[in-house]
């Protein structure tokens, strides 16, 4: 089986004016598997934030390859990219980010579905659906972003990011905004579409709280200044850490 994503030799340089370049990922690699959720965890500065910005294409690559479905995206640009947006999928800290607030959730939802030239009534009844999918009344389509709650927003923002059914799932944070029981509630619904997609659905999952990794993940890449300085099943990470900025991270939480 070939993996959905992999990441090879990534790098990525700032070149700051009258200071050093700062190297903010530092040559890593790693694969994403079909229907795998692999877990990105590290304090605020350890690169997981710019490793995600270098594969949705939000920051140009220093150095390494981008691999999406077996196509190399590392410099994509124009209509390869917007191939490649059909294939990966962002679900943002922020849920209103998902969304312009001068627009219902409905009509936010269901842009990338007209932009594929589905009707305006098939969009429609695809979005209720989608908002149901995710454990939204139907409704829901005629409300803007301030009119729900943090997790209903992030409910529909996943409603928005699957509606495409995409191959990849890429979670920057997304639940670190939201109190704990609607954390789990987010978690629960992100498992339950895993399993309706079978083996299709994939999850980048990036964290700073390796508990919530442990409970989610199906792998676990610990980063450090740029660099993955421990890997392996989150179980086994967190019972016998090897690594001693690893072991710092699960005393601060466990």
């Amino acid at each position: 089986m070939e993996p959905i994503l992999k990441v090879e030799e990534l790098t990525k340089v700032f070149s700051r004016r009258g200071q050093p370049d700062f190297t903010a990922v530092n040559h890593i690699s790693f694969e994403l598997m079909p229907g795998e959720c692999l877990g990105i965890i590290g304090e605020s500065g350890s690169g997981k934030t710019t490793v995600v910005n270098m594969i949705i294409r939000l920051l140009d690559v220093t150095g390494g390859r981008i691999v999406l479905d077996g196509e190399d995206i590392t410099h994509s640009m124009g209509r390869q990219l917007r191939m490649a947006y059909q294939k990966m999928q962002m679900v943002f800290q922020t849920p209103a980010d998902s969304f312009d607030p001068r627009r219902t959730l409905g009509d936010g939802i269901g842009e990338s579905l007209r932009n594929a030239g589905m009707s305006a009534k098939d969009a429609r009844r695809e979005v209720e659906r989608l908002l149901e999918k995710c454990g939204l009344p139907a409704e829901f389509a005629n409300r803007y972003p301030h009119q729900v709650s943090g997790g209903q927003c992030q409910r529909a923002a996943i409603a928005r990011a699957i509606a495409i059914k995409p191959r990849l799932l890429i979670c920057d944070e997304a639940t670190s905004a939201l109190d704990v029981t609607i954390q789990a509630e987010i978690l629960e619904l992100l498992n339950q579409l895993r399993g309706q997609q079978g083996a299709g659905l994939s999850i980048l999952f990036i964290c700073h709280d390796i508990a919530l990794v442990q409970k989610f993940c199906d792998r676990v890449l610990v980063m450090y200044h740029g660099r993955i300085v421990e890997q392996g099943n989150p179980d086994a990470v967190i019972q016998n850490p090897q690594n001693d900025y690893t072991k710092r991270l699960i005393d601060s939480v466990l």
